[in-house]
């Protein structure tokens, strides 16, 4: 049972309903928001989107690609990285929503909306053997039972509410506006393709209009005029026309508002992202400033890291302790977006001492080793889960001899072990363990050694010229032979 319809709880139901497990979602809204939200995928979630093959759903949604990225404004060289997808793609969280939802139907998997959980009569406790949970629904409440249930509902997460789950960090200290607009009139100078946010740490406030598509903007603003307003207090018309006027002139009107919301740059994480057969992904985990343009494909690689996992466990093959790998390797990540969230908030403070360490940021940043190194980190391209020496880091999407990509081999979820071996030693071992790993023939120059183990979730667990360390390996992450 995943409790939300977002991109994290749609994501991990499409993984889900790739290895043949049965899926309930459901989702509190009736409808689908109109509001954008997110406006990208970071080139790590566009790998893991093109791993299975999804990417191309989002084709004819996307509006850019984007070969910068920026660390509170000041420029990252997205062009630089080592990856196919060398650049943001610029698409709305909703347009990622419709087309993982589309996809999701060919497993005969519907969200069902209109349905809020309000209670988890068990799965808490260490020795429940299922979750029973009570859905509110259009027709009265419903008892679901579940092997497991996962909350991806968002930061106010009735989940992890329910859950007793501690949310610790702190609160927001800078409040800002987002919207979606259209406008009726507007100065030259605005801009009509997406162009590097500009922080001035000397000004009080901010505003920033981003076109998306079809006439429709995002704009976002800040500023001492907010300070105070409780997140839920009514967005206005007038408010976001004074606030237009004030930044862009007189020259600019509204037209519409599409959809609007208040937030701020609160950071928190909770401290376990599972308690008994409950687990926490998303927004539900983790929470933080919108800078760098990280959130949604956090949760969407979280979601990619637990649904191989979970249906291992499902199926009836999880070795022992891989959901609780989950935990070990995803919070980490996670407390690292928190890190530079935070201190790209302290780098857009109006304060001089602010000034005074962004201007020395920036000019580390033009520097080629030390822009790369930011790029990976915000762009996700650097995650390294700690599972030995030389391994844990994402597997490059190689060029086959055949013509082929190895992406196109991961398309079914399964595993991947890579053989470079003159003799073909490894292929053996991919028969005992044939409906979970598939071995792929590679080029010995594009290996570390004569064979690499990738995990479904495309990062490399073993590494070695040694058959009997490989199959070691297969049975730590892939379970007994079969």
């Amino acid at each position: 049972m995943i409790v939300g319809g977002g991109p994290t709880g749609l994501l991990l139901a499409n993984e889900l309903g790739l290895a043949g497990v049965r899926v309930v979602v459901v989702e509190r809204d009736p409808t689908r928001s109109r509001q954008s939200k997110a406006l990208n995928l970071q080139p790590r979630s566009a790998e893991i989107l093109d791993w299975r093959g999804w990417l191309s759903l989002m084709d004819e949604y996307a509006f850019a690609n984007v070969e910068w990225g920026h660390f509170s404004g000041l420029p990252l060289n997205y062009g630089a990285l080592d990856s196919r997808f060398a650049y943001q793609v610029g698409i709305v969280q909703a347009d990622v929503e419709l087309a993982l939802e589309a996809n999701l139907a060919g497993f005969g998997i519907t969200p069902r909306r209109g349905h809020e959980l309000v209670r988890i009569d068990s799965g808490l406790a260490p020795g429940d053997e299922q979750v029973v949970a009570t859905v509110a629904t259009p027709d009265g409440e419903q008892q679901l039972t579940a092997r497991y249930l996962v909350g991806a509902d968002g930061g106010r997460s009735t989940v992890r509410k329910l859950s007793g789950v501690a949310f610790p960090g702190r609160d927001g200290n800078a409040p800002a506006t987002v919207c979606d607009i259209t406008l009726r009139s507007k100065p030259a100078g605005v801009a009509e393709s997406w162009t590097m946010p500009e922080f001035d740490t000397e000004r009080t406030d901010f505003a920033f209009l981003l076109p998306l598509r079809d006439g429709v903007y995002r704009f976002a603003f800040s500023g001492v005029d907010q300070a105070g307003i409780s997140r839920d207090t009514p967005i206005t018309e007038a408010e976001i026309q004074s606030v237009l006027t004030r930044s862009y002139g007189p020259d600019i009107e509204l037209d519409e508002v599409r959809s609007a919301s208040r937030f701020t740059d609160a950071s928190r994480q909770v401290n376990e992202y599972r308690t008994g057969r409950v687990f926490l992904a998303g927004d539900a985990a983790h929470i933080h400033a919108p800078l760098g343009g990280q959130g949604m494909s956090l949760g969407l690689q979280d979601a990619f890291n637990l649904g191989w996992k979970l249906a291992a466990d499902i199926n009836g093959w999880a070795p022992a302790q891989l959901l609780d790998s989950y935990h070990a390797e995803r919070h980490p990540v996670a407390a690292a977006v928190l890190a530079n969230t935070q201190a790209q908030s302290v780098l857009t403070a109006p304060h001089p001492d602010a000034r005074i360490v962004r201007d020395m940021i920036g000019r580390l940043l033009e520097l080629p080793d030390a822009n790369l190194q930011v790029a990976e980190d915000i762009s996700g391209l650097a995650i390294r889960y700690n599972l030995g020496p030389g391994l844990g880091h994402r597997m490059p999407d190689l060029d086959l001899g055949d013509g082929t990509r190895l992406a196109e081999h991961a398309r079914d979820g399964l595993g991947l072990l890579l053989d470079s071996s003159p003799d073909r030693r490894f292929a053996p071992l991919a028969e005992d363990w044939k409906t979970r790993i598939r071995c792929v023939t590679v080029d010995p120059d594009a290996l570390p050694a004569a064979a690499v183990l990738v995990r479904p979730d495309g990062y490399v667990c073993a590494s070695s010229d040694d058959p009997s360390a490989i199959s070691t390996a297969l049975t730590q992450w892939f379970g007994a032979p079969e």
